[in-house]
C-alpha cells in the first residue's frame, strides 16, 4: 500500500538584522537573506537592510540549484509524491517582504503556517533576536511546534549604537527596553553606564522614573537616534534635559546614561568622518552608482542615486557582430575602451557567442583611464596602455604611439563607444595613421525625471555636493531636474567633464588628479576637510535623509 506523504515544513530563521548598518550583519544573516524567498520584517528594520532582500533584487540562481536538486533526487529515487510536490510548489522568486503584524502569539501562527506549506521563512527583526521580548516569545511559540527553526544571532543595539556614538561601555553596562515594563530601581543600582532603547515620547517618563530611583539629575546623557547609519544624530546633555535633547528625533532612540556618555568625544569616530551628515547626489545610470555610493558612505554621507542616464544596447547588432568576428579572426592590433560600458558590451557580445578572455590574444588594449582599466582586468586583461597625465581621450592621445609599418602587422584600431561619443579620440588615433572602426557598443538615453522631492532639494540646496562623472550626466541631470543650487559643492571627474559643467553656468570645486570614480569621492571628502579646518564649513550638518 502506497501512503500519501504529507509536505515537508520549510525552516522558520529568526534573523537578527543588527543596529541598522548592513555592514554590521553576519556573513550567515547575509546567506539567509539572499537565499530566501518570503521574509516577515519589523517595521524599524532599517532600509539598508532590506535593501538585501528588496522585491527587485534577482533572484539568486541558488534558489534554482537548489530547487533542481530537490527533483533530481526525487527522479533518482522515482519517488513519485516527492516529485509531484515539487512540481506543485511555486517557481522561486524574489523576496517577498511582508510586515509583521499582531502580538507575538499570532505572528508566531503565521510563520508556522506559512513553513507548513512548504516555505523556508525568515523573521527579521532589529538588532539580537534572543534580546528582544516580542521575539523570544515567538521563538519560543514555534519551537512548540513540528517546524524547525533556527536562530542567527545579531549585532545587538544596546552595545552596537553606543560604540558607533564614540560611547565606551566597558563590560557592566545594563540594558533595558524602555518602552515596556522596567525595573529602574535594578537600573540604578547597577554600577556601569545604563542603556536604554526607546522613543522620544518615552524620554521624559524614563527620566523620571530614573530619578525617583536616586540617579543625578547631573548624570551625562547621549541619544541616538538612526545609530550605525549614515543618518545618525548624537545629542548630548543630562539627566535632567533628557526629554529635551531627544525631543526633536524621529524614530526608535537608542540613550546612554552614566560617566561614559560624557567622555565620548575621546572615542567619536563614525560622527567625526569628512562629510558626515551630508547628502551628496549621485547622477549615474543605475548600474554603475553602487562603488560611488558605498565610497560616500565610508566618508559619512548620505549618497542619494538619481539615475540621469539608461545604457541600452545599440539599435542594430550588426556592428557589433562583425566587431567581435574582427576580434577572433586577428583583424584589429589596438582595442580603445573609452568606459566601463564599452567593456561591458563587448563583454557581453563575447558571452553571447560563447567566447571568453582569450578572443583578446594578440590585439593590444588601450584604457582612457584608471576606471575603465579596473573594468578591464576584472576580466582578468592588463591594458598595455594608459595615460600618463590626464585621464582623458586627449590624454590617451599624448602617449598612444603612431603607426608604424614595419613593427604593426595591423593598422586597425576598434573603438567600441557610445553612440554619442565625441570624435576627438577617432580624429588623433586617424592622424596617428591608424585606421578606425569606430563602433556603436552601446547607447545611452535620457532617464526619466526624479521625484518632485529629489528636484526640490537640487535646486533648494538640499543637496551638499553633486558628482558628476561624465559630460552626459551633467547635461542629463540639467535636463531631466534642473541646475544645482549654488552653495551645493561640484566635483568632477576629469577635464572634459567639468568643461560641460561650466558650460551650464556651474561652478566646479573639486577635480581628482585622476579621472576614476573613487578618486573622485576621495577628493570630495579632502576638499570638505580643508574647508572645515579653514571654517569655512559648520559642523557636520544632519540634513541627511534616513539609509
Amino acid at each position: 500500500m502506497t501512503r500519501a506523504r504529507t509536505t515537508r515544513p520549510g525552516t522558520v530563521r529568526f534573523v537578527g538584522g543588527g543596529p541598522g548598518n548592513a555592514g554590521m550583519l553576519t556573513c550567515r544573516a547575509r546567506e539567509v537573506l539572499a537565499g530566501n524567498a518570503l521574509v516577515f520584517a519589523d517595521a524599524d528594520v532599517s532600509t539598508e537592510v532590506l535593501a538585501l532582500v528588496a522585491g527587485d533584487v534577482p533572484v539568486p540562481e541558488e534558489l534554482f540549484d537548489a530547487r533542481r536538486a530537490e527533483m533530481d533526487a526525487a527522479v533518482a529515487a522515482e519517488d513519485k509524491a516527492e516529485i509531484k510536490r515539487l512540481k506543485t510548489l511555486p517557481a522561486p522568486t524574489a523576496a517577498d517582504v511582508r510586515p509583521v503584524l499582531g502580538e507575538p502569539a499570532a505572528v508566531a501562527k503565521q510563520l508556522v503556517a506559512e513553513a507548513k506549506k512548504g516555505h523556508d521563512v525568515v523573521r527579521l527583526v532589529t538588532g539580537d533576536p534572543m534580546t528582544t521580548d516580542a521575539t523570544v516569545t515567538e521563538i519560543a511559540a514555534v519551537g512548540r511546534t513540528v517546524v524547525p527553526f533556527e536562530v542567527v544571532p545579531g549585532v545587538a543595539e544596546a552595545t552596537a549604537v553606543p560604540a558607533f556614538a564614540g560611547i565606551a561601555l566597558g563590560s557592566g553596562y545594563v540594558f533595558a527596553d524602555g518602552r515596556g515594563k522596567v525595573d529602574w530601581a535594578a537600573l540604578v543600582g547597577s554600577p556601569g553606564p545604563i542603556v536604554l532603547r526607546t522613543t522620544g515620547r518615552h524620554l521624559a517618563e524614563a527620566a523620571s522614573n530614573l530619578a525617583e530611583q536616586g540617579l543625578a539629575a547631573g548624570t551625562p546623557v547621549t541619544v541616538t537616534c538612526s545609530g550605525s547609519l549614515c543618518a545618525q544624530k548624537s545629542a548630548d546633555g543630562t539627566l535632567a534635559t533628557m526629554a529635551e535633547v531627544g525631543r526633536d528625533m524621529d524614530g526608535d532612540l537608542v540613550v546612554t546614561i552614566g560617566k561614559s556618555a560624557g567622555e565620548r568625544h575621546r572615542h567619536q569616530w563614525w560622527e567625526s568622518r569628512a562629510m558626515f551628515g551630508w547628502n551628496v547626489l549621485v547622477p549615474r545610470t543605475k548600474a554603475q552608482s553602487a562603488e560611488m555610493s558605498d565610497r560616500i558612505a565610508e566618508h559619512g554621507a548620505v549618497p542619494v542615486e538619481v539615475p540621469t542616464i539608461a545604457v541600452e544596447p545599440p539599435r542594430s547588432p550588426a556592428q557589433m557582430e562583425r566587431a567581435v568576428k574582427g576580434l577572433v579572426d586577428g583583424r584589429y592590433q589596438w582595442v580603445v575602451f573609452t568606459s566601463s560600458n564599452a567593456v561591458r558590451a563587448v563583454w557581453e557580445k563575447f558571452v553571447e557567442f560563447g567566447l571568453d578572455a582569450r578572443a583578446f590574444s594578440g590585439v593590444k588594449i588601450a584604457c582612457v583611464g584608471e576606471g575603465t582599466a579596473a573594468r578591464v582586468r576584472e576580466l582578468g586583461i592588463q591594458p598595455e596602455l594608459l595615460p600618463s597625465g590626464e585621464q582623458s581621450s586627449q590624454g590617451l592621445l599624448e602617449v598612444f604611439p603612431p603607426y608604424d609599418d614595419v613593427l604593426d602587422p595591423v593598422n586597425r584600431v576598434l573603438l567600441p563607444r557610445a553612440d554619442i561619443a565625441t570624435e576627438t579620440l577617432a580624429e588623433g588615433l586617424t592622424g596617428r595613421g591608424w585606421e578606425i572602426e569606430d563602433v556603436t557598443a552601446y547607447r545611452t538615453v535620457r532617464a526619466a525625471p526624479p521625484a518632485a522631492e529629489i528636484r526640490e532639494m537640487i535646486k533648494s540646496g538640499g543637496f551638499d555636493a553633486v558628482c558628476f562623472t561624465s559630460s552626459s550626466t551633467v547635461r542629463n541631470l540639467v535636463g531631466i531636474a534642473g541646475k544645482p543650487h549654488s552653495r551645493t559643492l561640484i566635483a568632477c571627474i576629469g577635464p572634459r567633464t567639468a568643461e560641460t559643467a561650466a558650460e551650464f553656468g556651474l561652478r566646479v570645486d573639486v577635480q581628482p588628479d585622476n579621472a576614476s570614480v573613487l578618486d573622485l569621492v576621495d577628493a570630495l571628502a579632502a576638499h570638505a576637510d580643508q574647508l572645515r579646518e579653514a571654517g569655512e564649513l559648520p559642523p557636520p550638518r544632519r540634513r541627511a535623509r534616513r539609509r
